[in-house]
């Protein structure tokens, strides 16, 4: 069932990227080696003596029948000058179960985490930035992932492999990527010019255990910093954010702008499970905005348990009037569902949970 509901997700995801313009596909005859050796990612190592194999492709079909364990896949790839201005990222598909990725020789991204501390991320699209200081531009490139499969299927498995254009909006559009983030918990940090140098960064959405996290559970902020243009000026906006596990509170420039679930004493943990799976769908008052400025988005998450983190979903920011007109369904449960909760002790949860239900199937 979690394979065939990542299928769905993953065909949607690509009819999305797919109305990116430029994509440079690198589907096709890729060298690979079983075993693992570090130096594969050295663009000059010398690969003459891999086998060709068909990416994308489970290993297990293409000459590799019953392996589990580590190999390599390496490829070259082109990229004219014009290029050189614009940010750009790659589409690998999906890969069972854990990769690491080297431009140039240089480490880009990866997702799972290897033996001993192993954790899978089979269900999980990689998509990684391309910094342009790994780049050669109008020349080859060296491309190497290193693989590690624990069983049954492995590889490059499915879906699409290609650089394409980030074309960053400044007020619309896709919040997708990196974003800064820290365990812990601290109400300074939802501050507008609070310093998140030296924060890590981490894959939105995509659980955070698979990104340096593994068996993590508790407190964790997210911060992004975006500049919303005046095209729309004095009017409101919508941020959806998909799906977090478990709760969450939202601030935009310091000023929280909604919340799903209680962030936990103990008596909440059962509570709070029931939100993993609900989108949320907050609004951004006009007086809030920086037009045209530097404006901060930050998200306090708590995870009772399991994986955890902004892990499914469409992350962006919408003006009201472009907002589909389906999408006020989940928005009015979950602004309803809110002020219920601001009103109500957790001795009534009873009764909360009813009216919750009741919501839900009248909308």
């Amino acid at each position: 069932m979690k394979k065939r509901l990542f299928f769905i997700l993953y065909f949607s995801f690509v009819i999305l990227a797919r109305d990116l313009k430029e994509e440079i596909f690198l589907n096709g005859k890729w060298l690979f080696t079983t075993g693992d050796m570090i130096e594969y990612a050295n663009p000059d190592f010398d690969d003459s003596n891999w086998d060709e194999i068909l990416v994308p492709g489970k290993w297990e079909n293409n000459g590799y029948p019953g392996y589990d364990g580590f190999a390599w896949y390496r490829t070259t790839f082109y990229l004219p000058g014009e290029y050189e201005n614009i940010d750009l990222a790659i589409q690998l598909g999906r890969i069972d179960d854990v990769d690491r990725v080297y431009i140039n020789g240089h480490l880009i991204g990866g997702k799972g985490e290897f033996p001993p501390n192993y954790i899978s991320a089979y269900n999980m699209i990689r998509i990684y930035n391309l910094p342009k200081k790994y780049i050669n531009f109008n020349e080859n490139n060296s491309l190497a992932i290193r693989v590690y499969d624990e069983e049954i299927e492995g590889g490059i498995v499915s879906g699409d492999i290609f650089i394409y254009p980030v074309f960053k909006s400044n007020s619309l559009g896709n919040l997708k990527g990196n974003w800064k983030f820290k365990t812990g918990n601290n109400l300074q940090w939802n501050e507008m010019n609070f310093d998140d140098s030296n924060w890590d960064e981490i894959q939105v959405p995509a659980t955070w255990e698979p990104q340096g996290y593994p068996d993590y559970d508790g407190y964790a902020w997210y911060r992004k910093k975006i500049i919303i243009n005046d095209d729309f000026k004095n009017e409101e906006y919508i941020f959806i954010i998909g799906k977090i596990d478990d709760v969450d509170e939202v601030y935009f420039n310091g000023v929280k702008i909604g919340k799903t679930g209680k962030f936990p004493r103990e008596e909440y943990a059962s509570y709070n499970q029931k939100y993993w799976n609900r989108n949320r769908i907050y609004s951004i008052h006009p007086e809030l905005i920086n037009w045209g400025k530097e404006n901060t988005i930050a998200i306090c998450v708590y995870d009772c348990g399991g994986f955890g983190g902004i892990y499914e979903g469409p992350v962006r920011l919408i003006n009201i009037n472009k907002f589909e007109e389906e999408d006020w369904k989940d928005r009015e449960i979950s602004d309803v569902v809110s002020k219920f909760e601001d009103f109500f002790d957790n001795e009534l949860e009873d009764v909360l949970e009813n009216i919750i239900e009741f919501l839900d199937d009248i909308f």
